[in-house]
């Protein structure tokens, strides 16, 4: 017979072993039904390498089908070796005096293999973009590497490249925080950074060495520093689309003058530390008419605050940039986010992916983080523009990267939320690299994928030229040709980043094959001279890209 004694003492233990129970069964519930989400939302996940050597900062494709990645050089040990005898030596490092470790890499997709490269002078929150002729051309930093210029020609993936530090010429402000873009011409145009309210141009122009003040970056200033990384597009009428903080002007950057205000975006400041995101949507048609979208950020003050927990904003702003009366179109996104990428798809669409649901860029001033993506379709009404996709598993908050790449699939690189690599935190340094395959590549869609049978090296603007294409079903509709370029992405922003779609007649039988008329972009505003990825698209499938030389 059981005691009061022994009664006072079972049952708590029962009331526990069910509370132990049920905790059970409502995590194996919660796991089912999440389970069972992701099966049923679009798109999936690889893990492409699981160890990169480094978290990547910056990344970029190249013409070889490589990817570098490149993350800063003062931050210590990282997980991968330089070659043998390469070391960086540097007496001011105030963590490695003699640094034999790589922080930056090059990953070959046909493999995954990776190989170390070799960074000088400090690359932290700097800015990239790729010239006419394939060359990444990368500028400023911190420290040393504040007014430098560097430049990596990429190569075979069995061949040797690796960066080069100009000695003969270097930028004539430091750039921290700044943003390039490439221009009709060729040049690029650097814009901005930390304490830096100018423009300058590399190569530099005749007559027009050094800086130009650019006002407007002052004019937006706040005491958070909310005009950093601007959002830089070039529009197809050759200004450029210039956003910091929460406003945007039109420039004319031959004439060096605003030659338009446009209304002030509503949400709070977009640019980096409040780490909102930016695309231009695809050209077509007659290459006129270029539509800006700002989605996400954080609230202001967060930044100020150090604030990890304050919602962020969902809101996303569109604007038609070459309307003679623009204004701002707004809705808002399944999940407020800040830190997330922006990737424009080959079809045109938008994939928004990374980051967090609260806090503010920074160093572990973050916390939630946004695992699911979003697509956004702009040829849809207002209020089903968005559609979410499967989520991920790995946290891709403070330096992380997203990156389309030749296959159509996304590269998802870097997050390191933390001065130092940190592997023991809640949200630890990164070094795996994941894919993200939209719901173009699922098996259900590979009857209808064309491939590029045929196309040209080199086209020149406005050239008529063909494309041939194979596809396993009979072709209905028009099959697109759509030039996408490889931008630089950091901090939440792809610099650079472009989709045209070419003016293209219906595809006709031509020998087992189909035949595609096609005309190049008509110049370098609408297209800046460079490689492209070209994708042929067949009801919103796209090819494996074929990489083309578009010259003047």
């Amino acid at each position: 017979m059981s005691t009061p004694s022994s009664l006072s003492l079972s049952l708590p233990f029962a009331m526990a072993k069910y509370a132990s129970s049920l905790r059970w069964l409502l995590q194996s519930l919660i796991f089912t039904i999440l389970s069972t989400v992701r099966a049923q939302l679009p798109g999936t996940w690889e893990l492409l390498v699981p160890n990169a050597g480094v978290a990547s900062m910056h990344t970029a494709v190249t013409r070889f089908n490589t990817v570098v990645l490149l993350d800063r050089t003062n931050i210590g040990p990282s997980r991968k070796m330089l070659t043998k005898g390469h070391c960086r030596i540097d007496s001011n490092d105030v963590v490695l005096k003699k640094d034999c470790f790589a922080h930056s890499v090059v990953l070959d997709l046909q493999t995954n293999q990776i190989r170390p490269l070799m960074i000088l002078t400090d690359t932290w929150c700097s800015s990239g973009q790729f010239l006419p002729d394939g060359t990444l051309v990368q500028t400023g930093g911190d420290l040393d590497g504040f007014k430098k210029i560097r430049k990596f020609e990429p190569c075979e993936p069995g061949e040797f490249c690796d960066w080069v530090e100009l000695k003969d010429v270097e930028l004539a402000n430091g750039r921290w925080y700044a943003t390039n873009q490439i221009l009709p011409d060729g040049r690029v145009i650097i814009v901005g950074g930390r304490g830096t309210n100018t423009v300058e141009y590399y190569p530099p122009r005749k007559n027009k060495n050094g800086a130009i003040e650019l006002k407007f970056l002052a004019d937006v200033e706040d005491n958070q520093m909310d005009n950093l990384y601007p959002y830089v597009h070039l529009l197809p009428n050759g200004h450029l689309f210039i956003f910091a903080n929460n406003k945007a002007v039109m420039y004319d950057h031959e004439g060096n003058r605003v030659i338009r205000d446009y209304p002030a975006l509503s949400g709070g400041p977009r640019n980096y530390p409040s780490a909102g995101s930016s695309v231009m949507l695809a050209l077509e048609g007659d290459f006129s008419t270029a539509v800006i979208v700002i989605c996400g950020g954080a609230q202001y003050g967060a930044f100020i605050e150090r604030s990890t927990d304050t919602p962020a904003h969902g809101s996303c702003g569109r604007i038609v940039a070459t309307d003679p009366k623009p204004g701002w179109e707004m809705e808002d996104m399944p999940y407020g986010r800040i830190m997330g990428d922006m990737v424009m798809l080959p079809t045109g669409d938008t994939l928004i992916i990374n980051g967090a649901q609260a806090g503010t860029q920074g160093f572990e001033m973050a916390s939630n983080p946004c695992l699911y993506p979003v697509l956004y379709r702009p040829d849809q009404p207002v209020g089903l523009r968005f559609m979410t996709l499967n989520p991920g598993t790995v946290p891709r908050m403070y330096h992380s990267t997203a990156n389309l790449l030749p296959d159509g699939r996304v590269l998802i690189a870097g997050s390191n939320p933390h001065y130092f690599y940190k592997f023991g935190a809640e949200f630890p340094t990164e070094l795996r690299l994941e894919t993200f395959s939209p719901e173009y590549l699922s098996p259900d869609r590979a009857n209808v994928r064309p491939v590029i049978e045929g196309i040209p090296e080199t086209v020149r603007y406005g050239e008529a030229f063909d494309v041939f294409v194979s596809v396993s079903l009979t072709v209905v509709g028009i099959i697109e040709v759509n030039f996408g370029n490889a931008p630089f992405a950091t901090h939440s922003f792809s610099q650079g980043q472009r989709l045209v779609k070419l003016n293209v007649t219906p595809s006709v039988p031509d020998s087992g094959r189909y035949r595609i008329k096609c005309k190049a972009p008509p110049n370098g505003a609408v297209a800046p001279p460079g490689y492209y990825m070209v994708f042929a698209v067949n009801q919103g499938v796209p090819s494996v890209a074929r990489w083309v030389h578009l010259v003047a």
